[in-house]
């Protein structure tokens, strides 16, 4: 499913160029977005409803893509819960109230196999489709994940694959990988999505989500997983409060 926001009005310059930005809701997709366009792209947002426990991203992701003006949003449903093995997709007890050096110690079990390879795959062929050269995603190689679709040697090994194995490659129109975010702290992160007027309200990162009807998103955050406490303590660091917590 792709949805498609209304042309501006025709200016004096060339259209911007296409790009494809991988967009989930979380803090790190939407400031990668922010990048995105303010490098220049019309940017093609692209969003998996995997079977993800957090499904609350998806309606983040929508607003987050309508508040910043993207030129279409492409939807696309799999089901990574038939193999499970992840706590963001199997009956497996999401890690809470951790500290970071235990985060970081091993791969946690928040991890889904084979994720972004296969995000990755769909964005390529959404780039071939949409002839753009570009395409953005918001890993992230500092605060604690250890994952390892996350790391820039895998970034640089899939950029080479999708140079042998499309079409745009084979005839000299090299796509290209952007990870803006892999070498940054998340305060660092939140640092540069506020310079890029991000709404941080309209995201969302809580991997254990609690149901809330009162909220705009239907639940709340836990406030104790990985990810709620990284961005708490990011927003911290700069003397604020996590608007989600407001």
């Amino acid at each position: 499913m792709t949805e498609t926001n209304p042309p501006s009005p025709a200016q004096d310059r060339p259209p911007a160029r296409p790009a494809v930005v991988l967009l989930s809701g979380g803090l790190d997709s939407a400031t990668t977005l922010a990048i995105a366009r303010h490098e220049g792209f019309a940017c093609h947002a692209l969003s998996f409803d995997y079977g993800q426990r957090h499904r609350v991203e998806l309606e983040a992701a929508r607003r987050v893509g309508a508040h910043q003006g993207v030129a279409a949003h492409h939807w696309v449903k799999i089901d990574l819960r038939a193999f499970g093995q992840s706590a963001l997709t199997a009956d497996i007890p999401v890690p809470k109230d951790r500290a970071q050096a235990e985060m970081g110690r091993d791969i946690p079990v928040t991890y889904v196999p084979a994720r972004n390879t296969i995000f990755l795959a769909y964005a390529l062929a959404l780039a071939e489709v949409q002839g753009a050269s570009d395409i953005y995603l918001g890993v992230n190689a500092v605060d604690y994940s250890g994952y390892p679709d996350c790391r820039p040697q895998y970034i640089e090994a899939f950029g080479r694959m999708a140079n042998l194995a499309t079409r745009a490659g084979v005839e000299g129109r090299a796509l290209k990988i952007h990870t803006p975010l892999i070498s940054l702290s998340k305060t660092a992160i939140i640092e540069r999505g506020l310079e890029l007027g991000v709404d941080y309200g309209l995201t969302h990162s809580c991997y254990d989500p609690i149901p809330d009807a009162g909220r705009p998103l239907g639940a709340r955050p836990c406030t104790r997983c990985d990810a709620c406490l990284l961005r708490q303590q990011a927003f911290a660091a700069l003397g604020q409060r996590d608007p989600l917590l407001q």
